[in-house]
């Protein structure tokens, strides 16, 4: 059966067995070329891993993944510390504005002043401070939300528009305005 295999291919015997021959030593080069690379990277593997290098090895790897560990729940307890101080910060006053005028305009030196102190939703006080030769009178006036239930001076306005867009002016700049 064999015989009228290769009779049947038309291909002669001979070079049969001289092409088989040939795959036979390509095969075995390649083999000894995959042997010596081998043997190159069993050579580098154990250069590598000898000695206290290769020992510690494991153990270098074993305490960057314990590293990797512990940072990951530091950077997790840090996150949740930011949550919580940013959730904080948006109850604190942060918005400032202040107005200094002469309020009976007999004094002089513009002591009297509105104070308006804010936070993140604009929600806060006016604290405004009359001086006169009589005393002081002193009034506290809330604010939610940018509003004010209690009608307010004018001082008392540019005080909370000065601690709303406050952006928009200087805040080091205190606004000295004198009632007409």
């Amino acid at each position: 059966m064999g015989s009228g295999l290769i009779s049947h291919i038309e291909i002669e015997t001979e070079y049969l067995i001289v092409f088989l021959f040939m795959i036979q030593i390509l095969l075995f080069i390649l083999l000894i070329s995959v042997h010596m690379k081998y043997n190159r990277l069993k050579r580098s593997y154990n250069v590598f891993m000898r000695g206290k290098d290769g020992k510690n090895l494991e153990e270098r790897i074993i305490k960057k993944f314990e590293q990797i560990d512990r940072i990951a729940r530091i950077t997790k307890k840090n996150e949740e510390s930011i949550r919580k101080i940013n959730k904080k910060i948006k109850k604190n006053y942060q918005k400032v504005g202040i107005i200094r005028y002469d309020a009976f305009q007999e004094m002089g030196g513009n002591l009297s002043f509105a104070l308006t102190m804010l936070d993140e939703e604009d929600s806060g006080w006016i604290l405004n401070s009359m001086h006169s030769r009589e005393g002081c009178y002193t009034y506290v006036k809330e604010i939610v939300k940018g509003e004010s239930y209690i009608e307010l001076s004018e001082e008392e306005k540019d005080s909370l528009e000065h601690a709303i867009f406050q952006e928009a002016y200087d805040i080091k700049d205190i606004n000295i305005r004198k009632l007409k």
